[in-house]
């Protein structure tokens, strides 16, 4: 059938005046299938004469107490019956995903998240719900949800998310520490106060050439330092590496420090004072309620923060 759906509502028909035909084909009488689909046998009438007139075909050859199809009718109903059953096949697709998760997740996230943090978090996710594809696109961009089909979106910031038009929910506090690989501390007392702080390697992410400003409190006590990194980065994935590596004191995220820190390759340090934390958040289009295959990624990322 080389009719689409819009050339069939441009000629007069539509999905319904479609599924009325071949109820007819299939029932062999107008009353029959006006009674299957709950309408009168006129309007059933109408809409093959609707059907008819945009195709000009005639369909059905009409009789006193029945119907017959043409071989035109015949021919139309065979694409017809297929097209419909296609349909209804993608219809009840879409319909699991809103109960079964399956289909293909497409997250973006920070690139510091997106290496360190989110990999064996993603690994678990796929194991537990093996109909489900995920496709993780890393961007420090802000990548708008609807022009790049995304599903979910991680995004940090301090002072609070724009109206965006989507959903978005704070998923957990990103809070900043100091951290050193056991080596490095073997060779270097760990600071007791941020002053001690410019006698070590420092290792910093922030723009090159320029002293790095960072706050520190602790209590009602708040400290302003213009520090000097013997080694820096523009992201905090590198800044974690290089810190491994025995490199330094490194600044940078919790959550980016935290599976060294559960293995015990590094160690926090200055724990007393703490920096001003930013935001995570998990944002998904707004809308009807989310696909299976969304919820069930959100119930999952909370439960790892959980842990």
């Amino acid at each position: 059938m080389a009719h689409n759906v819009d050339e069939l509502e441009t000629m007069g028909g539509s999905l319904t005046d479609v599924r009325a035909f071949c109820r007819v084909v299939e029932l062999g009488t107008l009353s029959a299938a006006a009674r299957v689909l709950g309408e009168t046998k006129g309007s059933i009438s109408r809409r093959l004469r609707r059907l008819e007139t945009g195709l000009g075909l005639s369909l059905l050859a009409r009789h006193p107490r029945s119907v017959t199809v043409t071989g035109e009718g015949q021919l139309f109903y065979g694409k017809a019956r297929e097209g419909l059953l296609l349909l209804e096949e993608g219809a009840e697709l879409a319909r699991a995903t809103r109960s079964e998760p399956r289909g293909v997740l497409r997250i973006t996230a920070p690139m510091d998240l997106g290496q360190e943090w989110l990999p064996p978090i993603i690994v678990d996710f796929a194991r537990q719900y093996p109909q489900i594809r995920v496709e993780l696109l890393l961007s420090d961009q802000r990548l708008d949800l609807a022009s790049h089909q995304i599903d979910v979106a991680l995004r940090a910031t301090e002072g609070g998310l724009p109206d965006m038009g989507y959903s978005a929910r704070p998923l957990t506090r990103l809070t900043m520490g100091w951290f050193a690989a056991p080596a490095y501390l073997a060779e270097a007392a760990p600071p007791a106060c941020p002053e001690e702080l410019h006698a070590h390697a420092l290792i910093l992410a922030g723009p090159s050439n320029q002293g790095c400003r960072v706050r520190l409190h602790q209590g009602g006590v708040e400290e302003q330092l213009i520090l000097w990194p013997r080694l820096q980065s523009l992201d905090y994935a590198s800044v974690l590496r290089l810190t491994l590596c025995g490199g330094g004191l490194g600044f940078m995220p919790a959550l980016v420090a935290a599976q060294a820190l559960a293995q015990g390759r590094l160690q926090p340090v200055l724990t007393d004072w703490q920096a001003p934390a930013a935001e995570l958040y998990l944002i998904t289009q707004s809308g009807l309620r989310a696909p299976a295959r969304v919820q069930a990624f959100k119930e999952f990322l909370l439960a790892a923060l959980a842990d």
